[in-house]
């Protein structure tokens, strides 16, 4: 067998899999070939999707499933042995691996995470793979793992309930990193994921491996809301059956396993009301925590009594956003978290929604009101006279216009996107969101007609409002569409199908600004949510340049007075640039929120009156102002630089003159690939299409951008062909082929013409099948040659 003859895919069959095998490992339950583990980010354009490559290893072996102990990246025989080591050891990284191997079919090498001598990396040969026993050993000294009984625990199986589903591995690895530490005797732990990336299941697993283990006996996990109890029980809990209770109306029955309780149910203000004092203190050996920042992170709070009651038992956090105030922390209480899953690695692994940003500057909020002599509120009273700001607005003084122009631009957006997408609209308090209620259905009058649960106050007070919380997020029901709230809906709702998030509060934590984003974070491919927009009136998402933020939108777009939103989305879908494959970091400059600053009253005017708990005004001229983007580099930086200037420095440090930038262009087989570098490297190209005022290629903007050199459209290089009479020297058939690919090249631009698929589409399929088409040509070889030649073509005069 000529080894060098054989594909990547024909080493793992022919070689790798039979010395896995002789080695001890089960196939069908110790090693999975070809393991994909992330989905592929999502890119948007407009209504448009796609979804980036995903990650995927070769080979990724287990001692029991769900516990992965070594990875294997292969390579074919025309590479060495050591080839693939590199993206291997990537992988172990991400997916928490001790043993790494990477091979080319000659043998393997092997690279132990655990050692930190000359034995780290060695080569073995081919028929001296390790046993499952072997690799164990090496992931239990990884791990810390020393005692039988601890190993006992870490190799506890998952919970399967025969449909196949399986934990992700950012799951996986939270859940033996959780086990293995109560295992290795740690009593308090802290865990960190984003929302919507699944912190029920991934506590179930938990629980359920330590209760079927016999380490943890009776367990109890802790809420404060109502909604995440009756998530919890109805979702993957439902396993535990009859051995799980809901504990109610301060109800105690000790007969049960597994309790869900909320912390109210539990504990009161008075003595009678803390009921969880007629289990003993030792009753409970686990308890976990969800949503830890909020109450149990605050050290006099009576939520800590309760923990503290119970101080005996291994205490579980979960939480997306940990609190770290002076008064209140997690990791003070629980220590460092022992696994992080952000909403960046959420957004960058296809887990999670991407999103973009459409903010709106109103000139009150901008510039500030104070209202002109003698004026006087909607219940004739006179307006203090003082400068009110965004900080005052809807909380101090609620302005009609105010409130009325929000709900037209969210309307106006809705209209151009989908009038049933569902939205959440956050308020400064309960107040707000019924006075944003009525404006949404005055704009909306034509829905509302039909079903007046378009849309729906959704708050803490409103008996109705909240009976439609469930249909609000169930994907099935279309009504209600719309929610107004201030803070019931900010956490712990599984809005699966949220498309749209306004912000009209002035939200100064992070905590909570986490939150709120993640109402729109999940994804749900059958209900077409793949990514969320959100809405923002009172630039809360300054907080995204806060070092605490870990997930950047796709681009932030500013609005203009007279600019309608409903022709955002479609203005996006018509960008012809290419997709950047990254989440871009741009933003704009407002301008800054004035200071509070109080005038004496004005000649001739009354006294101001003793401030009031909230004023309602009307009759204030309320617009939208014009807007500056401002951009950042690949680091996160402000450019302060014009965007060409900063372009120009990158292009220029990489391709020193016109020429050196010319030979890469004409030497390099697929032109996306440069597009990959230069995105890499920080240069913001979409954003430069949109300041070059031409339906240019990538190769004109740097040419124009670095060199100086006059741009020339697609249609201007197609039309140069054209007239050069280049075709002349083929068939008829290939000659349309040709022309028709230039064509495609003047809409489209050079990446899709370099592309086969291209053969699939209108027009090229007139001339008939792809294998037609390139038996025209001569076959493949010769296609591939006469696309590389028009690219010359298309870029000589330039050269």
């Amino acid at each position: 067998m000529d080894k060098k003859n054989l594909s990547e895919r024909d080493i793992c069959t022919k070689l790798i899999t039979p010395a896995l095998e002789k080695a001890g490992w089960n196939k069908l339950t110790q090693f999975l070939e070809e393991v994909s583990f992330t989905d592929g980010k999502i890119y948007v354009r407009g209504k448009m999707t796609a979804r980036g490559e995903r990650k995927r290893a070769d080979y990724v072996l287990y001692y029991k499933p769900n516990i992965p102990i070594a990875i294997i990246e292969a390579k074919d025989n025309k590479h060495s042995v050591r080839a693939g080591m590199q993206q291997a050891l990537n992988y172990a990284r991400i997916l928490d691996i001790p043993c790494v191997f990477s091979s080319n079919g000659d043998g393997f090498l092997f690279h132990d995470r655990t050692a930190t001598d000359a034995q780290i990396e060695e080569e073995i040969p081919l028929d001296n793979f390790p046993t499952p026993q072997q690799l164990w050993e090496k992931y239990k000294k990884y791990k810390g793992i020393i005692t039988p009984d601890a190993e006992k625990i870490a190799a506890q199986p998952y919970y399967a309930d025969g449909s196949g589903r399986n934990p992700r591995y950012y799951q996986q690895i939270a859940v033996n990193r959780t086990v293995e530490a109560i295992a290795n005797g740690q009593n308090r732990i802290l865990l960190v994921m984003a929302t919507g990336t699944g912190k029920t299941y991934t506590a179930f697993q938990i629980i359920h491996r330590l209760w079927k283990s016999g380490a943890k006996k009776r367990i109890l996990f802790l809420a404060d809301r109502n909604a995440l109890i009756d998530q919890t029980r109805r979702g993957d809990f439902k396993h535990f059956k009859d051995k799980m209770t809901v504990v109610k109306h301060r109800q105690i029955d000790k007969s049960y396993e597994i309790y869900l309780a909320l912390y109210q149910g539990l504990s009161g203000s008075d003595e009678a009301a803390n009921v969880y004092k007629q289990f003993s203190p030792d009753f409970f050996d686990l308890i976990v925590i969800d949503e830890c920042h909020r109450g149990s992170a605050n050290e006099d709070s009576a939520w800590r009594e309760i923990l503290s009651y119970f101080k005996n038992a291994t205490h579980v956090g979960l939480t997306a956003t940990p609190k770290e105030t002076e008064e209140t922390s997690n990791s003070e209480y629980f220590g460092e978290p022992v696994y992080t899953y952000t909403l960046k690695q959420g957004i960058d692994d296809g887990f999670l929604a991407p999103y973009q940003v459409v903010r709106v500057a109103l000139n009150v909020d901008a510039e500030g009101w104070r209202p002109e002599q003698g004026k006087t509120d909607k219940a004739g009273n006179l307006v203090e006279d003082r400068v009110y700001n965004r900080s005052d607005y809807d909380r101090k003084l609620a302005i009609d216009e105010r409130t009325d122009i929000v709900a037209q631009k969210v309307t106006e957006f809705l209209k151009g996107y989908d009038r049933f997408a569902k939205t959440i609209i956050f308020c400064v308090d309960i107040d707000h969101a019924e006075r944003m209620r009525s404006a949404m259905a005055r704009h909306n009058a034509d829905l509302v007609a039909e079903n007046y649960k378009y849309v729906m106050q959704i708050t803490g007070d409103n008996d109705e409002g909240k009976r439609e919380l469930d249909n609000f997020i169930a994907p099935e029901e279309r009504y209600p569409v719309i929610a107004t709230t201030s803070e019931l809906m900010t956490t712990g709702v599984d809005a699966q199908t949220c498309k749209v998030i306004v912000l009209d509060a002035n939200i100064n934590s992070m905590t909570k600004f986490k939150q709120i984003i993640g109402r729109g974070t999940r994804i749900n491919e059958e209900y077409g949510k793949r990514y969320f927009t959100i809405l923002d009136f009172r630039n809360a998402t300054d907080l995204f340049a806060d070092t605490a933020f870990d997930g950047d939108p796709i681009r932030i777009k500013p609005v203009s007075e007279e600019e309608d939103l409903s022709t955002i989305v479609e203005e996006d879908e018509n960008n012809t640039t290419p997709i950047i494959d990254e989440v871009s970091g741009e933003e704009i400059e407002m301008t800054p929120q004035p200071p509070v600053i109080r005038y004496p009253s004005l000649p001739g005017g009354g006294m101001a009156q003793e401030p009031r708990q909230k004023v309602y005004v009307n009759g204030v001229d309320v617009s939208v102002l014009v807007s500056r983007e401002l951009y950042f580099d690949n680091q996160g930086k402000p450019i302060t630089t014009s965007l060409k200037d900063h372009t120009k420095g990158i292009i220029q440090g990489k391709f020193a003159s016109l020429d050196d930038f010319l030979n890469r262009w004409n030497t390099t087989e697929r032109k996306e690939a440069i597009v990959a570098e230069l995105l890499e490297q920080g240069v913001l190209v979409e954003a430069l299409y949109e300041a070059v005022d031409k339906e240019v290629d990538l190769f004109d903007l740097i040419c124009h951008v670095a060199y100086d050199q006059p741009p020339l459209s697609r249609k201007e290089r197609a039309n140069n062909v054209k007239k050069r009479d280049y075709f002349t020297k083929y068939g008829p058939q290939s000659k349309k082929v040709l022309e028709a690919l230039l064509d495609k090249y003047a809409d489209e631009g050079i990446t899709n013409i370099e592309s086969m698929d291209v053969l699939k589409v209108k027009p090229l399929t007139d001339f008939g099948s792809p294998v037609e088409i390139l038996k025209e040509f001569g076959g493949k070889p010769n296609y591939l040659k006469a696309i590389k030649e028009l690219e010359n073509e298309l870029y000589k005069i330039t050269a």
